[in-house]
């Protein structure tokens, strides 16, 4: 019988970690959340996980900073962070670190797939090569996407593209006439009032 992969979800912000344990535990993961850093770095010395999904800003110890201690504990554990706050000291320590992915907020359901995915597969490879930089860059800034949502994005962002001008049109003119309304309205109701 197989094991379930197991998750390490570090988020102070319940409703964020609530949304990645849904969308993991659909998907076959078995997802164990920590409010803390610190409450992460004791679950990571008592048990052990596949990845790791750390929050940046949290108070005590950073996500970045818990990154930084479970790479140097356990340099083949993947870490993906997760933020609201991203800025390039973050993403450069989060290189440094050797984090599998970094994630920006909103998050949706296919990111947070695809990036735990990739950082299992990443876990289940054995160490061969260091990463290069081309790779450990491409490995920070986001997640290997598969061939068919690319394409599907790409069409979808034509299509947008196509549309938004005639979507633009039709609001400027319209807007002479929900203005000419609106005078109208208020002219009706004043004309009520007196």
């Amino acid at each position: 019988m197989n094991k379930l992969p197991r998750i390490l979800v570090v988020d102070d912000d319940p409703v964020v970690a609530k949304s990645i344990d849904r969308v993991l535990t659909a998907k076959g993961f078995a997802v164990i959340n920590a409010q803390s850093g610190e409450d992460a770095l004791q679950k990571l010395k008592n048990e052990t996980y596949d990845v790791v999904f750390t929050d940046i800003k949290m108070p005590g110890i950073s996500g970045i900073e818990v990154a930084e201690r479970i790479k140097a504990s356990q340099p083949w554990l993947p870490v993906v962070i997760v933020t609201g706050y991203s800025s390039l000291e973050n993403q450069s320590r989060a290189k440094a670190a050797g984090v599998s992915g970094f994630l920006n907020k909103p998050l949706s359901p296919e990111m947070i797939e695809r990036s735990a995915s990739k950082a299992l597969e990443e876990h289940r490879q054995p160490a061969a090569e260091p990463m290069t930089e081309a790779v450990a860059s491409e490995a920070v800034t986001a997640p290997a996407a598969t061939a068919a949502p690319v394409k599907e994005s790409r069409i979808k962002n034509l299509a947008l593209f196509l549309v938004a001008p005639i979507i633009g049109l039709a609001y400027a003119l319209a807007m002479p006439f929900v203005a000419i309304g609106a005078i109208a309205w208020i002219a009706m109701k004043g004309k009520k009032k007196g």
